[in-house]
């Protein structure tokens, strides 16, 4: 990949990742409303959940942030190799 076309992918690479974050973020949602028929995810810090709550609900949306992440990223390379004949990470 040129110096050049890594200096315009950069910039589409960034928001990108900011969208998948945010799509990660509503879809964690969803299903933490779904797996423990709350509205809001425990934070580490609250003491009126255990360990045990606390964990799950961040093994959840680790896995769920990394899956979206990988997906929009995978996406957003596909597409940038189809426009410019060059892979963005080589």
């Amino acid at each position: 990949m040129s110096k050049a076309s890594k200096v315009v992918y950069r910039p589409i690479g960034l928001a990108s990742g900011m969208a998948g974050g945010l799509i990660a973020g509503v879809i964690f949602k969803q299903v933490w409303k779904k797996v423990s028929g709350r509205d809001d995810a425990p934070g580490a810090t609250q003491s009126e959940y255990g360990w045990g709550e606390v964990l799950l609900a961040s093994a959840i949306q680790g896995a769920i942030y990394a899956v979206v992440k990988a997906t929009i990223d995978r996406a957003g390379a596909q597409a940038w190799a189809r426009s410019t004949g060059e892979w963005p990470g080589d």
